[in-house]
């Protein structure tokens, strides 16, 4: 999957900065979405029209008994009626400084292809979870993605910066820095411990792939009378086994999960967001969203690099035994050569 995502580094589109900030163009985004509707798990992947062959081209290069279809969207049914249904929606943040990265499919050895049975995909609980809920009951998690470039601190003028390898320098340094540390004081230099070595190696590995800007956010919708908030802890249990204690992980940020405490209800802010953050969803709005100042929530992106995107969104292979997830009976394959006529 890794090989397919790398085709949706797509860094133009922007132009100039007169065509990005006079007339508006944008760098192309894609929406990689896992979504499960009453308990019927789907894959879809949300892209504009002029990118669409490219994409077919490459899933179908690397997984040719996959069947893809263009289908109308399933979100646009959606709707908010407080007397009718209840919505729950949170996106996720990183839990430490970009560069260091998530728990990948390369942790649980799956790049060096074992066998079926001996496979641990990361992804298989998320999917799992999906195909438990049941009719009347619908969540969304939807990953959205675009090239990460180098900026300029003032937009148009200035040299263009990268805080995410600068950043990843920076963690690295302040490492080294405490090994020289002892023979400052007159001792030996400090060997670097296993786990400093993991945490330099990671780093450097992150940051020689693909990165992508990102922005993660889940969504549950169900009708009024069968609303089931046990599966809100089953929605923000997803991102778990992609977090290790000494690199990187995933937090629930913004949306409903900033309301702790019954005074931060008053006014019926709650309520009030439930529409916006359908809306937000279904429009596929993250990286351009229109909503800004204090009293709005202002998504903000983070860098995942190929790898980690490949891990947290690609096709399970048969390990996954979910019933609801329907997968093609049988391969395609050509016909023998030697076929009589």
């Amino acid at each position: 999957m890794e090989v397919v995502l790398g085709a949706f580094h797509q860094g133009g589109g922007e132009g100039t900065w007169i065509d990005r900030i006079w007339k508006g163009k944008t760098r192309s985004w894609f929406s990689l979405e896992i979504v499960s509707l009453g308990g019927k798990v789907r894959f879809f992947i949300w892209t504009q029209l002029k990118h669409r062959n490219n994409i077919e081209a490459q899933i179908y290069s690397q997984y040719p008994e996959v069947e893809i279809y263009e289908v109308e969207d399933y979100a646009k049914p959606f709707y908010y009626n407080k007397n009718v249904n209840q919505i729950w929606a949170a996106e996720f943040a990183l839990t430490k400084p970009d560069p260091y990265p998530i728990k990948t499919y390369v942790d649980y050895g799956l790049d060096k292809d074992p066998k079926e049975e001996f496979k641990i995909d990361p992804i298989t609980p998320m999917i799992e979870f999906l195909g438990s809920i049941t009719e009347g009951h619908n969540i969304c998690i939807q990953i959205l993605i675009r090239a990460h470039k180098k900026r300029r601190l003032f937009d148009v003028f200035g040299e263009k910066e990268d805080s995410w390898t600068d950043e990843a320098k920076k963690q690295k340094d302040e490492i080294i820095e405490k090994l020289k540390v002892a023979k400052e004081e007159g001792g030996f230099p400090r060997i670097p411990s296993k786990g400093e070595s993991d945490i330099i190696a990671a780093l450097e590995r992150s940051v020689s792939k693909f990165p992508f800007d990102c922005g993660i956010r889940a969504i549950y919708i169900a009708d009024k009378d069968k609303f089931n908030p046990a599966n809100i802890g089953g929605v923000l249990g997803f991102v778990k086994q992609y977090s290790s204690l000494n690199l990187n992980g995933f937090k629930p940020a913004g949306w409903f999960t900033d309301f702790d405490y019954p005074w931060q209800e008053w006014f019926g802010k709650k309520e009030k967001l439930m529409p916006r953050a359908l809306e937000e969803y279904k429009l596929r709005r993250y990286f351009y969203s229109p909503w800004r100042g204090k009293k709005y929530h202002v998504s903000k992106p983070f860098v995942l690099n190929v790898e980690e995107l490949a891990t947290i969104y690609h096709f399970p292979g048969s390990i996954a035994s979910t019933p609801t997830f329907e997968r093609v009976p049988s391969l395609k394959s050509k016909a023998p050569s030697n076929l009589p006529i």
